[in-house]
């Protein structure tokens, strides 16, 4: 039988939504359309399919309007609509802000302990990167906080904005190894270090082989908020999907920045410096639906997921961002301009995480009605929270 593709966006702030039908291959128009609170049903010539939204989802029926048909996409339709749940966000900044228990580091990637039982006591947000410039013309003398860098102690975990700080402990090392500051260490669930008399301070996980993060001192490592999970020591860990944890250490980064400091372009580079990605937050309070068709009369939904993944009809949220990608030299002037603009604010992680960054864009842009993947020059994309 054939069927219907539906994508729907809720915006909760404004009480609206867009929905799109798109028209059946093998069928095509005319269809018959209705639209309840609680559901979607379209009928086609080939037969009739209902589409159940989540329980957390009310259409308001008799607001529809603005019907129109677009080629490529099928049916457009804009109505009220009404998402009654919480948004709140746990943060990636004080995720463990409950400190003073035990917690343990893990490769997201592979789940191999990196740091086990570290008690944390004090859990901080470091300042923006341009606070000395900020305390200089607060301080009427010369800044007493100059050439002072800001290191954990030992029970410490400082947070910036894609990373955090921890303190590395002599007894980590094996007795025999001394710890260069310039040196690329190998990390293990046996606290074991490989050093290597290379000119990088790369922070690698001795099983998958993953980027981590930077040494920044003798005493203290940079891990990446993309690929460190930490957790309380007495819970279970289990592997979340790599494209799934990404795009929502992304999302919550790009929600946090632009609450805190009003910034709403970001530029995406990796620790060596070189531009990926530019990245421009359109909205935050998107709830995206999405069923790509299947051959059952009840479709679920899924947002950017696997097939395998169709089955959960939880409506998810999303922050809807315009981008360019950087790379081969793509966009070299408009990435020259925003790296002068101070209203752009500079995210740094690993440079493979950065080519991940841009496939699960480049990926959900192309899952988009065509209508919707472009806004003017950018691509437009959905990333999930």
């Amino acid at each position: 039988m054939a069927t219907t593709r539906v994508f729907l966006e809720v915006r909760r702030r404004l009480q609206s939504a867009l929905l799109i039908l798109g028209e059946p291959k093998e069928a095509g128009l005319p269809m018959d359309i209705s639209v309840m609170p609680s559901s979607l049903q379209v009928k086609t010539s080939e037969g009739c399919t209902e589409i159940g939204l989540p329980a957390e989802v009310r259409l308001i029926p008799s607001s529809c309007g603005g019907l129109q048909y677009v080629p490529g996409d099928g049916l457009h339709l804009r109505l009220q609509a009404q998402a009654g749940f919480s948004t709140k966000l746990i943060s990636v900044f004080n995720q463990s802000s409950q400190a003073q228990d035990c917690y343990t580091f893990y490769c997201q990637s592979c789940g191999e302990v990196i740091i086990r039982d570290r008690k944390l006591l004090r859990v901080l947000p470091l300042p923006s990167d341009n606070w000395g410039t900020l305390v200089g013309e607060w301080c009427c003398h010369p800044d007493p906080f100059a050439n002072k860098p800001l290191h954990p102690q030992e029970n410490d975990c400082f947070t910036g904005d894609s990373f955090y700080l921890v303190n590395l402990r002599s007894d980590l090392l094996q007795p025999r190894l001394e710890l260069a500051p310039v040196v690329t260490h190998h990390l293990s669930s046996e606290n074991h270090f490989k050093l290597k008399p290379k000119t990088n301070t790369k922070v690698i996980c001795k099983r998958c082989k993953v980027m981590l993060g930077e040494t920044m001192s003798s005493e203290t490592i940079k891990f990446y908020m993309t690929e460190i999970v930490i957790q309380p020591s007495e819970r279970n860990f289990s592997i979340i999907p790599r494209s799934q944890f990404v795009q929502s250490i992304i999302a919550q980064c790009l929600v946090e920045l632009s609450s805190a400091r009003s910034t709403f372009r970001f530029s995406i580079q990796g620790h060596d410096s070189k531009v990926y990605i530019l990245l421009w937050l359109l909205n935050s309070d998107s709830l995206v639906i999405e069923s790509l068709g299947s051959s059952k009369n009840i479709k679920k939904f899924s947002l950017l997921e696997d097939i395998s993944k169709a089955d959960s009809i939880s409506a998810l949220n999303a922050v809807k961002v315009l981008y360019q990608p950087c790379i081969k030299s793509r966009n070299k002037e408009l990435a020259s301009s925003w790296e002068s603009d101070i209203s752009v604010h500079s995210l740094t992680l690993p440079s493979a995480t950065c080519l991940e960054v841009l496939l699960i864009l480049s990926r959900n842009n192309a899952t988009l009605p065509p209508s919707l993947r472009y806004m003017n020059s950018f691509q437009v994309a959905f990333l999930k929270m």
